[in-house]
């Protein structure tokens, strides 16, 4: 894989996800032809990435309710332009890898803004197995 520019829709974070305070700007690029698994690569250039996961595939009764304040800076008009994404810790061994499940990225598919949600007052694991079994 190289740091050669993308052909990719750009996301904007309204807030920098955590941990990554000095990048806003992201391209998300398909890893897989069933679109489940994403890279998020920053827009700069600077080789951050991050491995996200549509939950559905993985985890089908995850449905988290998005806080009024994040709807607001999204300006999500309803449910429908919300797409969510969980970021996945790959770690040293694959077979191992864990899904942040507390904080999802919320995307606005009409703006392309995105935030990352923490889903105050579940129980939902910060690092639940991607692969059981």
């Amino acid at each position: 894989m190289t740091d050669a520019p993308v052909n990719a829709p750009t996301i904007e974070f309204v807030s920098p996800i955590m941990g990554f305070a000095d990048h806003t700007a992201f391209h998300l690029v398909p890893l897989d032809e069933e679109g489940t698994l994403y890279s998020l690569r920053a827009a700069d250039g600077t080789g951050v990435r991050l491995v996200v996961v549509v939950p559905g595939k993985f985890f089908p009764g995850y449905a988290p309710e998005i806080d009024d304040d994040t709807v607001a800076k999204l300006d999500l008009r309803d449910a429908t332009e919300a797409a969510v994404l969980n970021v996945v810790n790959v770690g040293d061994d694959p077979a191992r890898a864990t899904v942040n499940l507390l904080a999802p990225i919320v995307i606005n598919h009409r703006t392309m803004q995105a935030a990352q949600a923490v889903l105050v007052g579940t129980d939902l694991p910060l690092r639940a197995p991607l692969l059981v079994g």
